[in-house]
């Protein structure tokens, strides 16, 4: 049985993923998933947005994927800003309710504005929260760190009861023993994978607006993304290459191998 994905980008980030991508295959040897076999996957391209307004600009998006969640697609989208989460997260919910969340990044993105501006890529699990598109309690964010200007989204994260895990607590570690616990508070219900490419260490990945030292490896983000497989993944993102800040590509090969890794696990792809 088949079932539709569709692969939905903006700016220059997806352009150079796609640009990588034509060196991945169609097998996963480590994994034994085949997921073109089970799956029809299309790129639809690029998003139409508005840059001189973000507020239009997400109501464009959530358009659009209104649309693809209603067709019955499960959309693995290119980024661009993380603001395109918020979005998305409201069409998709719109169909499944509120969702749980993998959420991989350097920061909380939960702050509350930014120059008195509600909307930004700082912002978009806050307006998540806001407009009850998280099922809080299933929410994982994985590989915070960095410098902050106040501790106000740690307190928030950990005040609606999402659970934080800090760059800190991985270093040096496996985290399949991570995501067997993130597995058992995911349950049956919906999830979306949230991956900011900043989640990753500068040295492996330096093509970001905010990168940030001692992030996780390639080898924990795939622990993270194949500690997904068989949960209900409706929707997934992998967003903030910036390809200007690593003009040798490397940002946008991770990126792309992270993105067959996410394909991999959405259900109904079997194992060869």
């Amino acid at each position: 049985m088949w079932e539709e994905v569709l692969l939905i980008s903006s700016g220059f980030g997806p352009r150079r993923i796609r640009e990588e991508s034509v060196l991945l295959r169609t097998t996963n040897p480590s994994t034994g998933a085949v997921p073109f076999q089970f799956l029809r996957v299309a790129d639809l391209g690029d998003v139409n947005v508005n840059l001189y307004n973000l507020q239009d600009s997400c109501r464009l998006i959530q358009a659009d994927y209104q649309k693809i969640v209603a067709a019955g697609c499960v959309p693995l989208t290119l980024g661009g800003d993380h603001t395109i989460t918020y979005p998305i997260l409201q069409a998709i919910a719109e169909k499944h309710g509120p969702v749980g969340l993998v959420h991989v990044d350097a920061h909380m993105d939960t702050a509350d504005k930014a120059l008195g501006e509600k909307l930004y890529h700082g912002t978009p699990f806050r307006r998540c929260v806001d407009e009850g598109l998280l099922d809080c309690k299933r929410v994982v964010q994985i590989g915070i760190r960095g410098s902050s200007t106040t501790l106000d989204t740690y307190r928030y994260s950990r005040s609606q009861g999402f659970r934080v895990v800090l760059a800190e607590d991985c270093w040096l570690k496996s985290l399949v023993p991570l995501m067997g616990e993130v597995r058992q508070q995911m349950g049956g219900r919906p999830i979306y994978i949230s991956f900011d490419i900043d989640g990753l260490d500068p040295a492996y990945a330096p093509g970001t607006g905010t990168p940030e030292i001692a992030g996780l490896t390639p080898s924990q983000a795939l622990e993270i993304i194949r500690g997904c497989q068989g949960l209900n993944v409706v929707g997934c993102d992998l967003v903030e290459v910036s390809p200007p800040y690593d003009p040798s590509g490397n940002t946008a090969l991770v990126a792309a191998n992270l993105l067959f890794e996410m394909l991999c696990v959405l259900p109904k792809v079997t194992v060869a």
